[in-house]
């Protein structure tokens, strides 16, 4: 398949050097069998036309949808003009741009930040991933009402949207960061900057990365979604 890359952010300092950038992550995850286009929404990049990629994945950011920013109301009516039309994938701030195109409603977690790796209850067996999914958390934002046609496929009880899928395979969006593996998740949990990350949380997120993710599983996972269509 053909799949854009629709990159909204970046690895914060240099650790894009030792680590790559986001689309090279995604990349990575979904592996060799795709062709691969990267799209810098936030320079004003987007696909001339919903139809120049079978498939587009929203990456990560430092953003957030109610920044009011030119990028993301670009980025919205792309998804709106796409539906339908190409695969999407949105990873956190993707599962949250998209979710909130769509009609869902995103606010800032008063629990504060998702931070380490997160276990997450599956409303239904996945095949690849059985009855629940562990891996990398990394947000202050999540979504908190699914937009009509939209099921919750995995939740915790920090984050009660953790991942949905759309009617007729529209899309398959996941809060947690599947892409990102061990080594950046340490490196990017050291060079988090925000105030309000204390240095309890940090310590027990640096920990978490010491278990298990089901990063390869969830690659299986999405591949199988890009290809057929099926969420579950």
């Amino acid at each position: 398949m053909h799949i854009g890359i629709l990159e909204t952010g970046a690895p914060p300092g240099d650790l894009a050097v030792e680590h790559g950038d986001y689309s090279a992550m995604v990349a990575r995850l979904l592996g060799p069998r795709h062709r691969y286009a990267r799209y810098d929404v936030r320079g004003g990049d987007l696909p001339t036309a919903v139809t120049a990629c079978d498939a587009y994945v929203v990456t990560g950011s430092a953003a957030g949808v109610h920044d009011g920013l030119g990028w993301t109301e670009s980025l919205f009516r792309f998804l709106r003009d796409a539906r339908g039309k190409a695969r999407l994938i949105g990873i956190c701030f993707g599962h949250q741009a998209i979710a909130h195109a769509f009609g869902g409603t995103v606010v800032k977690a008063p629990q504060g930040w998702g931070l380490g790796l997160h276990r997450y209850a599956l409303a239904c067996p996945v095949p690849e991933l059985g009855q629940a999914v562990t891996a990398m958390a990394s947000h202050q934002d999540q979504v908190v009402a699914a937009p009509d046609g939209a099921e919750i496929l995995a939740a915790s009880a920090f984050t009660p949207c953790a991942a949905l899928a759309y009617a007729d395979g529209a899309a398959l969006t996941l809060q947690f960061h599947p892409e990102f593996d061990a080594p950046y998740a340490t490196a990017l949990i050291a060079a988090h900057r925000a105030p309000d990350i204390d240095p309890t949380l940090r310590e027990t997120a640096t920990q978490s990365l010491a278990g298990a993710s089901d990063n390869a599983a969830i690659g299986q996972w999405l591949n199988r979604y890009l290809e057929t269509g099926a969420t579950g």
